[in-house]
């Protein structure tokens, strides 16, 4: 048995020599008596804090239609399959050898689904940003297009270009941290929900966080440099008649 068997029906006991007994529907099998502890893996669950308690059985007691081995090399596993099949048949000339995989292999054929979401779910995520880094950055472009005449009368009572720069990044930037503090929040109160659903990884993962929002805060400082500059080269006079 493995060691979660042990602790959840002997605590704090020593398992060695204990019997018990497993039942096919109603009908009782033989006693059986536990002959050693192993450590615990993962079974049947793709999430590594879930851990079965198993027992192991004797093939000889428990046959199968077929049966796996797994083997540790030395040498590069690829190179071994015809040493494999060599050994074997020579045990059983009868027995089918199939499905020579290497460990590498036998996962990724186990987890290929959960691969090809994670990319999609990526892809996904990279239009999404992408999205939201464009329509910030018209919002913010439009939002100083908007104040061209009050930049024009700054300029006409002699504000400087560095001066008019700062008022723009400091109301555009004001405006950017105070969403970014709300999608943040947003995103923390989310991780509850998205903890269940993620296997080895956290949702509050910081490389994602920074990469989300460097890239919001650099569409948001385009919306607000390119359309300032452009406006501060206008004649202040045109500036006083834009529309």
């Amino acid at each position: 048995m493995n060691q979660r068997f042990a602790a959840k029906f002997w605590p704090g006991e020593d398992p060695m020599g204990k019997r018990l007994r497993l039942f096919s529907g109603a009908t009782a099998q033989p006693w059986l008596t536990v002959v050693g502890v192993v450590p615990n893996i993962v079974q049947n669950d793709i999430a590594p804090r879930q851990i079965d308690p198993l027992i192991y059985l004797p093939y000889r007691e428990r046959p199968q239609a077929d049966m796996a081995v797994v083997a540790l090399t030395r040498v590069p596993p690829v190179t071994l399959g015809t040493a494999f099949r060599r050994e074997i048949q020579s045990i059983d000339p009868d027995l089918p050898i199939y499905n020579l995989w290497t460990m590498q292999q036998r996962l990724e054929r186990n987890y290929w689904f959960y691969r090809a979401m994670g990319v999609l779910f990526v892809v996904f995520a990279g239009i999404a940003l992408m999205l939201a880094s464009i329509g910030l950055y018209a919002v913010m472009a439009h939002s100083v297009g908007q104040r061209t005449q009050e930049m024009g009368l700054r300029m006409a009572l002699g504000a400087t270009a560095r001066n008019l720069l700062r008022l723009v990044f400091v109301t555009g930037m004001r405006q950017v941290a105070i969403g970014l503090a709300i999608g943040a929040l947003a995103s923390f109160a989310m991780m509850r929900v998205l903890k269940s659903a993620l296997v080895e990884v956290s949702p509050a993962d910081p490389a994602t966080f920074v990469i989300a929002t460097a890239m919001l805060v650099l569409a948001a400082t385009l919306g607000c440099y390119i359309p300032a500059r452009r406006a501060m080269r206008v004649d202040p006079l045109v500036a006083l008649r834009h529309e």
